[in-house]
């Protein structure tokens, strides 16, 4: 999504890009945080790394409760 006046961004207390969010059918916040468990640029991590976002999507789709709903954020500081 692109939130060019940072409204949305605010509104959710974003802090760094990417700063992930799941918001489910309801409209309620079920996931914010990193994307995943490192911290890092290098491809190679990605495959050791937990997936965040694909994790708590999968749980919400089979109908359980997200067991980590809210983990740090990592990347660049937004500026708003």
């Amino acid at each position: 999504m692109f939130d060019t006046d940072g409204k949305v961004g605010k509104s959710y207390n974003a802090k760094t890009t990417p700063h992930m969010y799941i918001i489910n059918a309801d409209g309620k916040l079920i996931y914010k945080g990193g994307i995943d468990s490192i911290q890092s640029t290098d491809q190679a991590d990605i495959a050791k790394a937990v997936n965040y976002v694909d994790k708590a999507m999968t749980e919400h789709l089979a109908g359980k409760a997200v067991s980590e709903s809210n983990t740090a954020p990592y990347g660049c500081g937004i500026k708003y």
